[in-house]
C-alpha cells in the first residue's frame, strides 16, 4: 500500500532538500525513507533506485535555474545580462548548494532532451547576440562562460578563495568585466 502523501514529486522536491542540507552524494532512496520515516520499500513505487532519484533532482535543479535566469535576463542585454546570468548561476549554488551539484549531474541523452539543458544553452546564446558573435564563435563562447561560471563557483564553494585578499566578491566583478571585454574583442581565426 502506498502511503498517503507519497507522490513522485514530493519525493524529489524532499530529495533536493536533502541533498541542499547533507550534499547531492549523499542522496539515497534509503536515506530519503528515513527523512519520510518510512520504509525504503514504500518509495519504489515513485522511483526506480538511488540514480532515477537523483536524476529527478538533476532535472529540478536545471527548472529552476532556468526560471532564475529567464526572469533576470528579461530586458537586459550586453554585460547587464551577461552579469544578471553569472549571478544567477553564483547565487543559486550558494542557496542551494546540493541541487546545483546535481545539475551538473551527466544525463541520459532521454532525460536531457526532456530537461530545462536546452533552455540554459539558448539564455547564454540569448545574451551573445549582444556581442555579434556567430558561428562556430558563438558556441565557443557558450563553452568559455559555463566553463568560467561553474568553475569560479565550485571553487568558491569549496572555500578555494575563502584564505587570501581580494575578497572573492571584488573577483567576481573584475573576471565579469574581463568576459564582457573578451565578447566585445573576440580574437578572430
Amino acid at each position: 500500500m502506498v502511503r498517503a502523501g507519497l507522490t513522485t514529486t514530493r519525493l524529489i522536491q524532499a530529495g533536493a532538500e536533502l541533498a541542499d542540507d547533507v550534499g547531492f552524494d549523499q542522496v539515497t532512496v534509503s536515506a530519503l525513507a528515513r527523512r519520510f520515516d518510512v520504509k525504503v520499500a514504500s518509495l519504489y513505487s515513485h522511483l526506480k533506485n538511488s540514480q532515477d532519484l537523483k536524476t529527478g533532482i538533476a532535472l529540478l535543479a536545471l527548472e529552476e535555474l532556468a526560471d532564475r535566469g529567464a526572469t533576470a535576463l528579461a530586458g537586459r542585454a550586453g554585460k547587464d545580462a551577461l552579469t544578471a546570468l553569472a549571478n544567477v548561476y553564483r547565487d543559486y549554488a550558494r542557496e542551494h548548494p546540493g541541487r546545483y551539484a546535481a545539475a551538473q549531474l551527466r544525463l541520459t541523452p532521454e532525460a536531457a532532451a526532456a530537461s530545462a539543458g536546452s533552455r540554459h544553452s539558448q539564455m547564454t546564446r540569448a545574451i551573445l547576440r549582444g556581442y555579434d558573435l556567430t558561428e562556430p564563435d558563438q558556441t565557443h563562447a557558450v563553452r568559455l562562460l559555463g566553463s568560467v561560471f561553474h568553475g569560479y563557483v565550485s571553487l568558491e564553494m569549496g572555500g578555494g578563495f575563502s584564505h587570501s585578499a581580494p575578497d572573492s566578491q571584488e573577483t567576481w566583478t573584475r573576471i565579469l568585466d574581463a568576459l564582457d571585454a573578451l565578447l566585445r574583442n573576440w580574437p578572430a581565426r
